[in-house]
């Protein structure tokens, strides 16, 4: 399997894989794995044009025009 070797860390990124390592009852290197594959394993996310071209076609824009009803009754914001 091969290996991976990650020179001139600070510090403070290693204590913080350290105490994250101990909050998950692993060891260090096994943390390391299981951030890397954690962030680079997920699924791409869409972006936002991109969820939006995939929402389909459902109609034209006549079927979605507001009706004015002409009850009678107060505007609500008056």
């Amino acid at each position: 399997m091969p290996s991976l070797v990650v020179r001139n860390l600070d510090e403070s990124i290693i204590n913080a894989l350290k105490a994250r390592a101990v909050e998950h009852q692993r060891s260090t290197e096994a943390e390391h794995r299981a951030i890397l594959a954690e962030v680079l394993m997920q699924p791409k996310r869409k972006s936002f044009a991109e969820v939006l071209a995939s929402i389909p076609a459902v109609g034209t824009d006549e079927d979605f025009q507001r009706i004015n009803d002409d009850a009678g009754e107060a505007n609500v914001f008056d």
